[in-house]
């Protein structure tokens, strides 16, 4: 009897051998094909949960198969350190940010060394550490170089009691999470990255290997939109400008406005409204500045506005037009400013029958006779009420409107896009400081590289109001102007965490690199990426983010690629009896207490069992019982003393010999074939259908030990990336040379793995009908399948009733019909 598995002690044991024999450390080898595979690092909120450990297992099997495979695979770790939860720790705590930080990720690696992968430690990146943020601060340089980086007036959440920005998360029902006062609207001097500048080429997803979901995100963000810009007259007492441009999509409508929308933040709102209506108007641009831009644009919120008494021209037609404000145009968007067509535009159908406001159809429906309108006709039709473009197609009028605008000078074709650029700034500490000074008399000065990193200052002073401590301190604002040497200002705003997680896949490249953000010929190497994995949730924010930087670093010659991720794939969630898991509901799973009673190999086989990989699971204790039972019967089939049956039977020693030969080759192609294709759950399922199948062999005793041997050796290779720890105690105890890790992986012989064939007779009636080729390991409901699909039986099937089909295993079918 097998000495019994003991999981926990096998796996310190192992992980502490690996580590002191360094066998996943890594180095560029031209000699071996390259593979870097990447998940998304962890932010340091304090603890690996299991949703962290569903998505950086898979990962990790997939990169150990490569490496067995024969190739140079980086799969790297690190910490995504900078952000908001920190500081707020610190209020909370009163406990320093980096503390707080430094001492979560000591806890997460520890976690991260526990699942057994193949991370090179010395390659572990830390964004909140001076020697990355440095660099961090560079890419912001660089921006700035390209005239990418600029500060303007932004608008963004304020909290009047906090006196300070919130991000939309801090944001709840429409009030601060700190304090609970209202949350409002303003805009504030902010740096930002000119991202709309790649606009074209970020829609754009020509040779990556991404899901389709992805990219139609993507493209709906940047939303293009093809149309015209269209300027009416504007002659109001005291306003100096003498027009408000719009966009439009539908330039072929224009001579059905009937009145003009304003963003309530609209700069010309203050300026244009009247003051029989300035109180009314007032009152709804303080309402509006508390909403959210989901509430405003909600679909389900009944759309409203306020007249501001004043009026633009339509040059098309000469007519006066009334200029409202509503919440649902935002300032951000377009020119801010939209014109209303209600006849053509469900939502300015609603707004003019709610404020009894013209109607005037211009794009005649098919068959229309003059009747009023019921609801808003948006489909395509003959130009009318439309002056001298009567009778014109609207897909025509399109652009025959927005020439003629051009060549009036009151408009004319235009490209616009949804994407707005990146506000890159954050009133925070935690964070890398934006490298920029203010001089009296330089203006706006950047940090000299030779000076970065520009430190975070560590005697920071976090109030209760949430402020951030770099506005009061002293030491850090007061500097030196680099261009002329006298007094000068730091800013004191810190880069968006998104800028940090932009670029670190070049750094783990080269880590340790001093004198550049990375070694080019490292990333020359090693990118891009061959496989990225992480949530779907990033589509709009992190993997932008990372494209744009990536394409920047191209245009500033550091490398030589388009895309970063050459393919992407995204895991699904883990849930709890049907519910997505959270601390409030109690239903969080510690992944260190099964690790602790069952291992990592077991939680690292039913993660992968519970399903495909992209759809997540429902976690269940009794599922990963199961796969803790495979292990074990693992260990007992591998440890167990085999020998052959005296005496046997050479032919049927034979006919096992080769059912074993071919069930090895055909459990090789199948694994092989799911862990090419990410299919975990299929590629563990038939090593459990190759287990069971050993033990049949165990137990009849009638191939060669050696026989066996090979073919227990061949289950612990093909287990080896999921089960790293248990494969190489075997492996060892085997008496094969170490490691386990370090062997090439099996590869099938297609004439082996060929099934054995018979031949199939199929009757009908008791008729010979045909003789059909098929497997010898056909199933009955296989087997009647392929009988009914034979042409030549169909031919006595058609216009009869097939009675039943009696099946003779491995023999024939025959198929009773009556008339």
């Amino acid at each position: 009897m097998a000495d019994r598995y003991n999981p926990p002690e096998i796996e310190v044991k192992w992980q502490q051998k690996w580590a002191e024999d360094r066998l996943y450390e890594v180095t560029e080898d031209s000699k071996k094909p390259k593979y870097y595979a990447l998940t998304m690092f962890p932010y340091t909120s304090g603890d690996l949960h299991i949703g962290h450990w569903y998505n950086y297992v898979p990962p990790d099997v997939r990169g150990r198969f490569k490496r067995m495979q024969g190739f140079n695979v980086l799969h790297p770790i690190g910490f995504d350190a900078f952000g908001l939860p920190a500081e707020n720790a610190a209020i909370k705590r009163g406990i320093h940010p980096f503390t707080w930080t430094m001492q979560n990720i000591e806890n997460m690696r520890c976690q991260l060394q526990s699942i057994g992968a193949i991370y090179d430690w010395n390659r572990e990146i830390n964004t909140c550490l001076p020697k990355y943020y440095k660099w961090t601060q560079w890419f912001f340089l660089k921006l700035y170089e390209r005239d990418l980086a600029y500060r303007a007036k932004a608008p963004v959440n304020w909290c009047p009691s906090c006196q300070t920005v919130l991000a939309n998360e801090q944001v709840v029902d429409g009030a601060c999470e700190r304090c609970g006062t209202p949350a409002t609207h303003k805009d504030l001097e902010q740096w930002l990255f000119r991202i709309t500048r790649y606009a074209d080429e970020l829609m754009q997803h020509e040779g990556i290997d991404w899901p389709e979901r992805i990219k139609i995100m993507q493209r709906n963000w940047v939303g293009k939109s093809t149309g015209a810009y269209i300027s009416f007259g504007l002659d109001h007492p005291g306003v100096e400008e003498k027009e408000i441009r719009i966009f439009t999509t539908r330039p072929d409508t224009t001579f059905g406005v009937t009145f003009m929308v304003l963003a309530p933040e609209h700069p010309l709102v203050a300026k244009l409204t009247t003051p029989d209506r300035r109180a009314e108007v007032e009152i709804y641009v303080e309402r509006s500045r508390r909403q959210t831009e989901i509430e405003r644009l909600s679909t389900e919120k009944e759309k409203d506005g306020v007249f501001t008494g004043a009026y633009v021209t339509n040059r098309l037609n000469g007519e006066k037009v009334p200029v409202w404000i509503a919440d649902y145009v935002l300032a951000s968007y377009g020119t801010g400013a939209v014109m209303a067509v209600p006849a053509h535009d469900e939502r300015d159908f609603a707004f003019a029958k709610k404020y009894d406001l013209p109607i005037r159809l211009v794009i005649a429906p098919p068959g229309w006779q003059g009747e009023e309108l019921k609801e808003a006709y948006i489909e395509e039709g003959v130009m009318v009420n439309s002056a001298q473009f009567n009778g014109t197609p609207s897909q025509h009028g399109i652009g025959a409107v927005s020439d003629f605008l051009a060549e009036k000078g009151w408009g004319g074709r235009a490209v616009t896009y949804r994407l707005r650029d990146w506000i890159i700034s954050r009133q925070r500490y935690w964070g890398a400081p934006i490298p920029m000074i203010y001089c009296e008399k330089c203006g706006t000065v950047p940090v000299p590289e030779k000076d970065l990193p520009v430190m975070l200052p560590e005697d920071a002073e976090f109030k209760p109001t949430g402020e951030s401590p770099l506005k009061y301190n002293e030491k850090f604002i007061n500097t030196t102007c680099p261009k002329c040497g006298g007094p000068a200002k730091r800013e004191t705003d810190t880069i968006d965490g998104f800028l940090d997680n932009s670029w670190y896949y070049f750094r783990y490249c080269s880590p340790q690199e001093s004198k550049a953000p990375f070694d080019k010929q490292a990333v020359k190497y090693w990118m891009p990426i061959d496989l990225y994995t992480g949530g779907a949730e990033h589509a709009v924010g992190h993997l932008m983010y990372s494209r744009f930087i990536s394409k920047v670093a191209r245009d500033i010659g550091l490398v030589d690629f388009d895309e970063p991720f050459a393919r992407l794939f995204n895991q699904g969630i883990i849930i709890r009896e049907h519910q997505k898991m959270s601390k409030s509901k109690g239903n969080v799973i510690n992944p260190d207490e099964y690790v602790a009673k069952l291992g990592a190999d077991t939680m690292r086989v039913y993660l992968m069992f519970l399903g495909p990989w992209e759809q997540g699971g429902d976690w269940s204790d009794t599922g990963i019982s199961g796969a803790s039972r495979w292990l074990n019967r693992v260990w007992n089939l591998a440890l167990e003393p085999y020998s052959r049956k005296a005496g046997g039977d050479k032919s049927v020693q034979e006919a096992a010999r080769a059912e074993l030969l071919r069930t090895i080759h055909q459990t090789i192609r199948k694994v092989t074939e799911d862990l090419e294709r990410l299919r975990f759950n299929t590629m563990i399922a038939a090593l459990m259908e190759f287990t069971n199948y050993l033990t049949g062999v165990s137990e009849a005793r009638l191939v060669s030990a050696s026989e066996w041997k090979g073919a227990v050796a061949c289950l612990l290779l093909l287990m080896a990336p999921s089960v790293p720890h248990l494969t190489e105690e075997l492996w060892a105890r085997a008496g094969h040379k170490y490691s386990i890790h370090n062997q090439k992986w099996p590869e099938w012989d297609a004439a082996l793995a060929k099934e054995e064939e018979i031949t199939l007779v199929v009757q009908v009636n008791g008729k010979l009908r045909d003789r059909i080729t098929v497997s010898a390991s056909i199933t009955e409901t296989e087997a009647k399948k392929e009988a009914m699909s034979s042409e030549k039986v169909r031919v006595h099937l058609e216009g009869k009733t097939v009675v039943k089909e009696i099946y003779v295993p491995g023999k024939l079918v025959n198929i009773v019909v009556r008339e």
